[in-house]
């Protein structure tokens, strides 16, 4: 596999997880994270974050909202 499917896989397990971890529909997780570059940042990012749990990297995403949004 490519590392643009393994980016791309992590961002799919990223939305999803957040989805499930903050009740939301997946179409809305990933607009959010879309909206605050999260996508790219992940990718930016993926030689730490593919180190890591699936965990791990929903919290990275839920930090990045946090601190951009203040919720």
């Amino acid at each position: 596999m490519s590392r643009k499917q393994n980016e791309n896989l992590m961002i799919v397990a990223a939305v999803e997880g957040y989805s499930f971890r903050h009740n939301m529909a997946s179409k809305d997780a990933f607009d959010l994270f879309a909206r605050h570059d999260i996508l790219n940042l992940i990718r930016s990012q993926y030689d730490t974050l593919h180190t890591q749990g699936l965990d791990e990297n929903i919290s990275f995403a839920e930090d990045v909202i946090h601190s951009v949004t203040g919720a």
